[in-house]
């Protein structure tokens, strides 16, 4: 599989160069040069396959020959190894929970397969690699337990100041060992800009990729869920629509990936908060990013999603062709504190922020299309926001023991204000 530069202003490379470059020298993201549909056959018997199974089918067509068979197996192991169930919440709606990983986020799938891959093509360079990636929450902490110990591999990890949960923060500063954590004064928008700079400066002298939803080894296999989601209600002969909590937009162009691979999805829909860049572009047909505006569903605070343009390009850029199958709708705070409160009281279910969002969505969409499924995302786990839910429910959220740890451990990062500050910190003679 080759992938090229969607300004097409760079040489097409191999996945193995497209992992570790993150982003083209052109400053756009990587696209695969093909996508192949998986066989009716696959579809049919889709029950008779673990999730394990199902995931080394989606992506292998992705990689090629670049990872050996026995090595890509090894490493859908290492990154599904726990559960994504789906709960009902009424007849008509369900949520996909993919928050049962290391660090209780769907990042966890991304992260956990692009360090096994980055750890396989790294095995024998004695140089070290920089994984510099930015952070609106969950994607800081995910990156840093999947990269965690992995040999020849530093992680940077940038994030907004004061703008993350306690929990977010604790996640990605507390872990030491081949991670580093660095607070910017400024937006997520501003960390992301920095990242990209970064990786186009020649004057840091050392070799650095992304493991933000830009690489395609974060990007990709976040297709594995929605497949595995289906395998669960497939039998229910019921129009399946999902709605994902979307920020970068890395999660909801995977799950139309899904699409082009032949999955049977009905509609999709982008649930956003009131960083709507997306869904004012799809009411006006004029995109214009704004600056991010701070919400309580803060992993969405993205005010130019970075995966945008992938969706754009699924679509050849037809604007018309994308709202057939794509919808977007925009929440505010206090939207999604009420939907929070209703679904509880309804059915006993704690949803956080951002699949509350994702609800919202849901809900709005089966107006108009009441005999759907509609299956929204719970990407986080409750407890991440602890504040917001015994805020909005007076509910006590048990901890989870994957979270009662870090309280232990003291939180370590480095304050930054510019970029050349952030381009002094790489070019250290050493980063831990």
């Amino acid at each position: 599989m080759r992938y090229y530069s969607l300004k097409r202003k760079s040489p097409d490379v191999s996945f193995q160069d497209a992992v570790i470059n993150g982003l083209a020298p052109d400053r756009s993201l990587y696209f695969p040069e093909s996508i192949s549909f998986l066989s009716k056959r696959f579809f049919e018997n889709i029950d008779r396959y673990t999730n394990e199974e199902i995931a080394y089918h989606v992506i292998k067509q992705f990689i090629g020959d670049e990872i050996p068979i026995d090595v890509l197996q090894d490493i859908i192991q290492n990154t599904l190894y726990f559960d994504f169930p789906i709960i009902p919440i009424n007849d008509s709606i369900s949520t996909l929970e993919l928050f049962h990983g290391p660090t209780m986020s769907f990042k966890d799938v991304g992260a956990a397969f692009m360090a096994n891959c980055l750890g396989y093509f790294n095995k024998n360079n004695n140089d070290k690699l920089t994984v510099l990636v930015a952070t609106s929450g969950d994607t800081g902490g995910a990156v840093a337990r999947g990269f965690l110990g992995i040999k020849g591999i530093e992680v940077v990890i940038l994030y907004p100041s004061g703008k993350v949960s306690d929990i977010q923060e604790r996640q990605l500063t507390t872990l030491g060992q081949n991670i580093s954590a660095i607070q910017l004064d400024g937006s997520f928008d501003d960390c992301q800009e920095m990242v990209k700079k970064a990786f186009l400066d020649n004057q840091i002298e050392r070799k650095i990729t992304s493991a933000n939803s830009i690489n395609i080894a974060r990007w990709l296999p976040q297709m594995f869920y929605y497949f595995i989601a289906y395998k669960q209600v497939y039998k229910q002969k019921k129009d399946i629509v999902f709605s994902v909590p979307s920020g970068n937009f890395g999660n909801i162009c995977a799950a139309i990936m899904t699409k082009k691979l032949g999955l049977p999805i009905k509609h999709f829909i982008a649930s956003t908060n009131i960083n709507d860049t997306v869904p004012n572009y799809l009411a006006n047909g004029v995109y214009d990013p704004k600056p991010s505006k701070v919400t309580i569903s803060n992993a969405m605070d993205v005010g130019k999603p970075s995966n945008f343009i992938r969706i754009q390009q699924l679509f050849n850029n037809d604007l018309s062709s994308l709202k057939k199958l794509f919808s977007a709708y925009s929440f505010t705070d206090k939207e999604t504190k009420n939907a929070m409160r209703r679904i509880h009281k309804n059915s006993k279910y704690l949803a956080d922020p951002h699949g509350a969002v994702g609800y919202l969505g849901a809900k709005l969409f089966q107006k108009k299309n009441p005999k759907s499924l509609c299956i929204f995302l719970e990407t986080a786990h409750p407890v991440k926001f602890i504040d917001i839910v015994n805020e909005t429910l007076s509910e006590r959220i048990a901890i989870p023991k994957q979270i009662k740890s870090i309280f232990r451990k003291e939180k370590k990062s480095i304050k930054i204000k510019t970029y050349q500050d952030l381009k002094c910190f790489l070019n250290s003679e050493r980063l831990f």
